[in-house]
């Protein structure tokens, strides 16, 4: 008689791993430290509970409890952050919203990081197109008046100048580096709301018609938010009437 295959068992979260780390994750931005009742609503769970939690995340360095009785993040979080931080790679998350942006535009799509007085191409993916912008990988050009230009310099400063929240997203320019060539841009954010570099689009001006562009700003837009959100950042909130 054969023997029956071996049914794999369906595995099953830990209830007080799943317990414990809703604790940890009540901590918001900004927050320095939580008072028992907070985080009992916020996690849903009774205040003994989180205080027997506690106990375990205290001795492993998760959380320290101050003298008032209220909590805070601790030192072993830093340092899963720090590792990860080491770890991350960039490219394997913008490269997929470059491809999918030359995908739904058929133009080039490119991401942009600031060094010094330059603006350098970090990742590009082509338009199919035979006839476009030929910048490589590794290229540095000046911060000039173009779209990705604009991006590098208003979004890096912290506060954010006050013009920022007039600006119409993405930014559209025509001819500033080369005279045939237009580009869109918008800004995409890294942890701590720091601007990790600018997303961007771009285009022979004679394929950039009305029609082409009021296309692709959206699409453009949505692409630079959600890769935001894939690399652990947060969109601060200002007018974004192209992604509206």
């Amino acid at each position: 008689m054969a023997e029956k295959a071996k049914r794999r068992p369906a595995l099953d979260g830990v209830a007080s791993a799943d317990r414990a780390l809703s604790v940890l994750s009540a901590f918001r931005k900004g927050d320095r430290t939580l008072p028992l009742a907070e985080l009992a609503d916020r996690t849903g769970l009774v205040k003994s509970t989180i205080m027997r939690l506690a106990i375990s995340l205290v001795e492993h360095g998760y959380l320290a409890r101050d003298g008032d009785g209220s909590y805070r993040l601790d030192a072993e979080v830093l340092r899963l952050g720090t590792i990860y931080t080491q770890s991350f790679r960039l490219e394997a998350h913008v490269t997929p919203v470059l491809e999918e942006l030359v995908a739904r535009t058929g133009e080039t799509a490119a991401f942009y990081v600031r060094r010094g007085d330059q603006r350098l191409c970090l990742f590009r993916v082509d338009s199919p197109h035979l006839l476009r912008m030929h910048v490589r990988v590794g290229d540095a050009l000046p911060l000039d008046s173009s779209a990705i230009a604009q991006v590098l310099r208003a979004f890096a400063a912290r506060p954010l100048p006050d013009y920022v929240a007039a600006l119409e997203l993405p930014i559209v320019t025509m001819g500033a580096t080369d005279p045939h060539t237009g580009s869109m841009a918008a800004p995409v954010f890294g942890p701590g709301d720091r601007l990790a570099g600018a997303l961007a689009l771009s285009a022979p001006v004679i394929r950039w018609t009305p029609e082409a562009l009021a296309a692709a700003r959206p699409i453009l837009a949505e692409a630079a938010t959600a890769l935001t959100r894939r690399i652990g950042g947060e969109t601060p909130e200002w007018p974004r009437a192209a992604a509206e």
